[in-house]
């Protein structure tokens, strides 16, 4: 297992337990490797901690059995708090019921008391190594990255080509391709290509933002022009005046706002709620949708002259699994991006398996799931093995019980391990089969499995899995 690179600070611990005896052994050894280690008996302080200040550890040791507020209970709000650290679930339950249960939840791995030294050290050092990488690219997700573009098949080949003809015009862009193709780093690398990439270039996802604050973050509000309103604030077409504007996911765009959207591109100038006077913008807007547009006008979703006015030229960006001949450039990237100064190779059956899955969250979930597989990868080669279950599965055949290796001399993976993979691989095939039945409705699928729908959506993004490759 490699380390964490010490460059990087002394890794920060927090073992969250009850029993003062197990907690403090605990925390001797992970001193002992030159780890900062913070130690808690009940997980209140901790929930309050997360809601103030956010989740700075990386690696959190969380005992199932805590009193007041369970270990599972946390461990949903690490989750919905958006927190980067990796939950390692701590339990003298070896039940596969319970293990699965922290794994659906986002644990990123479950040891059984007692448990041996060296596995809490190897599960650390992997659990480290991954929240830390998570982290690099999340800071890394604005900075430029036309090196994204990877591929030499004819698609990326078109679009290369198709980027170089339009980085220097004016004409409205529509950008369309799956969750996860690289939508926003196309618009970037026509900024970058352009006359204005010495100007700003500000990209605003208009399916994140509440109905209630789109108007606000598109064009800005004087103080006072609503309740919490207590200063003026610039919206998106004056942060981008002079350069480009990327409105991501347009298509969930609310309709009220689509023709305050219409009249500023007609006639380049924008009104801040509350304002008495308008102002002049000069913006480039590239626009990107995973959805069909023209079905969304015809279904009355989307203004008409909105679209006419977006869709001057389209660029259709190719999913993964229509050029996986890019996909051995493309792992080979992103395994010098995060496999350290000595970067992992992949062997044979780990590249076999990547070109046998469908990848339906594309570039970012190969991304990801090599992530997943530096973390967890024993020596200096990338097998199957160390892949998300969903994906090296397939080298090992459909069936979980794979897990378990016919061969003597082959390497045995621990118990809960090998439960964790048998699990993730069921629920990825459970969740591809009632999405196929419900033609990609996240609401009736949601009902179908017996889960609210936001939890269920959850579960679509862990595992990567498009609702829009369903209908």
């Amino acid at each position: 297992m490699t380390k964490v690179d010490a460059a990087d600070g002394p890794l920060r611990m927090l073992v969250v337990e009850d029993e003062v005896e197990v907690s403090s052994a605990i925390a001797r050894r992970l001193e002992a490797e030159g780890m900062s280690v913070e130690v808690a008996g009940e997980g209140r302080s901790i929930v309050n901690r997360i809601d103030r200040n956010g989740a700075d550890w990386d690696v959190v040791l969380l005992d199932i059995g805590l009193p007041e507020v369970s270990g599972m209970e946390i461990l949903n709000h690490f989750r919905e708090s958006g927190a980067l650290s990796s939950v390692i679930m701590l339990s003298g339950d070896d039940s596969a019921h319970t293990a699965a249960a922290c794994m659906r939840a986002g644990a990123f791995h479950y040891l059984t008391k007692p448990f041996r030294a060296f596995e809490l050290l190897s599960c650390v050092q992997s659990a480290a190594q991954f929240s830390r990488m998570r982290r690099q690219l999340v800071n890394k997700s604005s900075e430029t990255s036309d090196s994204l573009m990877i591929g030499t098949s004819a698609a990326m080949r078109r679009m290369r080509a198709a980027l170089d003809r339009l980085a220097d015009q004016t004409v409205p862009i529509l950008i369309q391709g799956e969750s996860g193709t690289g939508k926003e780093l196309v618009a970037r690398a026509l900024h970058q290509r352009g006359p204005r990439s010495i100007r700003p270039f500000v990209a605003l996802n208009c399916g994140a933002i509440p109905e209630s604050l789109i108007d606000s973050e598109l064009f800005g509000h004087s103080k006072g022009a609503f309740t919490g309103a207590t200063s003026d604030r610039a919206g998106v077409f004056v942060e981008a005046d002079g350069g480009t504007l990327f409105l991501d996911e347009i298509g969930d765009m609310p309709m009220s706002v689509q023709a305050r959207l219409l009249r500023v591109l007609q006639e380049r100038e924008v009104r801040a709620l509350g304002a008495s006077g308008t102002r002049q913008v000069d913006v480039r807007v590239v626009a990107a949708t995973h959805v069909n547009l023209q079905h969304a006008v015809d279904r009355d979703r989307f203004r008409k002259d909105l679209f006419y006015r977006l869709n001057v030229v389209v660029l259709q960006i190719p999913p993964l699994r229509e050029r996986l001949d890019d996909l051995p450039l493309l792992a080979a990237h992103f395994l010098r991006k995060h496999g350290g100064k000595t970067p992992p190779s992949l062997s044979p059956s780990a590249l076999d398996a990547m070109a046998d899955y469908n990848w339906p969250g594309n570039v970012r979930e190969l991304e990801n799931a090599l992530m997943h597989a530096i973390a967890l990868r024993h020596g200096d080669v990338i097998g199957s093995e160390s892949l998300p279950s969903q994906i090296g599965v397939r080298a090992r055949g459909s069936n979980p019980m794979h897990a378990i290796p016919e061969d003597d001399n082959a390497e045995l993976l621990p118990l809960t391990e090998a439960k964790r993979r048998a699990s993730s691989s069921f629920e990825h095939r459970y969740l591809v089969k009632v999405m196929e039945r419900s033609h990609g409705s996240v609401s009736e699928a949601a009902r179908l499995s017996g889960l609210d729908r936001t939890n269920f959506r959850r579960l679509l993004q862990r595992h990567g899995i498009d609702p829009a490759g369903f209908k």
